[in-house]
């Protein structure tokens, strides 16, 4: 029997900020600690991951999608979604995807690994680690709620994370999102 992993504190804590009842995506969910928890605070999930194996005791709690992120076409169509869960996992060409299947007064909430992680673990290839800032670049545009870039331990792991929303009417004046 496999342990269920922990849900990251970052989600956890910022997940208020979607609606009730969301539709919420979770890109490359692995295991899918994040599909199991959100579904049973009532979230409509969509399961995104390479791994069949790793989606199937997912099904009953999100629809499934098994698709190779990197080398094949995007899997979603057009479709657009409350919320974007992607923790552990950078392919940078997605930016514009994820950014238009973010639908209005969608929630981005993203967290991955940072330079320096070379130093304590893996990854550690460039091509798996964002520069400093760099998250916040690819959020241009969109209502950062919060953002963090630091060094965490237990795991020991530097990471960049962030909590945005794409307002729906920028002329609507500023959001009110509680913080966490």
């Amino acid at each position: 029997m496999h342990t269920r992993l922990a849900p990251s504190p970052w989600i956890q804590r910022w997940a208020h900020l979607l609606p009730a009842r969301a539709r919420v995506l979770d890109l490359a969910c692995g295991s899918g600690r994040h599909v199991l928890w959100l579904a049973e605070r009532g979230h409509a999930l969509t399961a995104v991951d390479r791994d069949a194996e790793a989606l199937t005791p997912l099904r009953a709690h999100a629809e499934c999608i098994v698709a190779d992120l990197e080398a094949a076409p995007w899997p979603l169509g057009e479709r657009q979604f409350d919320g974007l869960v992607v923790t552990n996992y950078l392919w940078r060409p997605l930016w514009p995807r994820l950014r238009a299947a973010l639908a209005p007064d969608g929630v981005l909430l993203y967290e991955t690994f940072a330079r320096g992680n070379e130093t304590v673990g893996r990854p550690a290839r460039a091509d798996f680690l964002l520069e400093p800032g760099e998250l916040l670049q690819a959020c241009e545009g969109l209502r950062i709620v919060a953002y963090e870039h630091g060094f965490l331990p237990a795991p020991e792991r530097f990471v960049q994370r962030v909590a945005a929303v794409r307002l729906a009417d920028e002329s609507a004046g500023p959001a009110r999102h509680a913080l966490g």
